[in-house]
């Protein structure tokens, strides 16, 4: 027997769940994919700059990180010293995902960690996590 849940227009008010606000995620204006890194140019005026190679090894695909652990799979000497991103799609509108050279091309970056990843030297005095990680 299964249990069927039924309600009526007679039953009583259901106690008003709390009301979670939503985060925001951080959008941008361009994408731009130059010799030098990935530059992405925030709304607002901000403006990352990340070294190809510095995103490739922060892929965080279920081939570059244990699913279950966290734990790093990459070999970061199997990734070349002058890896590019090809090219780039927007997923949704919360991540990109970008075509490495290597051709890798199964990691999401979401803009909140894009956002908070950024290398430039305003972000990292604020103690960013890039910062630590450069």
């Amino acid at each position: 027997m299964c249990a069927r849940l039924v309600l009526d227009r007679h039953s009583q008010p259901r106690e008003k769940m709390e009301e979670v606000p939503l985060k925001a995620v951080p959008e941008f204006q361009d994408v731009q994919l130059r010799d030098e890194g990935i530059v992405i140019l925030w709304k607002g005026g901000h403006r990352s700059i990340f070294p190809h190679r510095y995103l490739r090894l922060r892929c965080q695909c279920a081939h570059c990180v244990e699913e279950w652990t966290g734990r790093p799979m990459l070999d970061p000497d199997s990734v070349p010293p002058d890896i590019k991103a090809l090219d780039y799609m927007e997923v949704g509108r919360y991540a990109l995902q970008f075509l490495w050279s290597d051709g890798h091309y199964t990691g999401i970056y979401t803009l909140e960690q894009l956002r908070r990843w950024c290398t430039c030297l305003e972000c990292q005095e604020k103690g960013g996590e890039a910062a630590s990680s450069l």
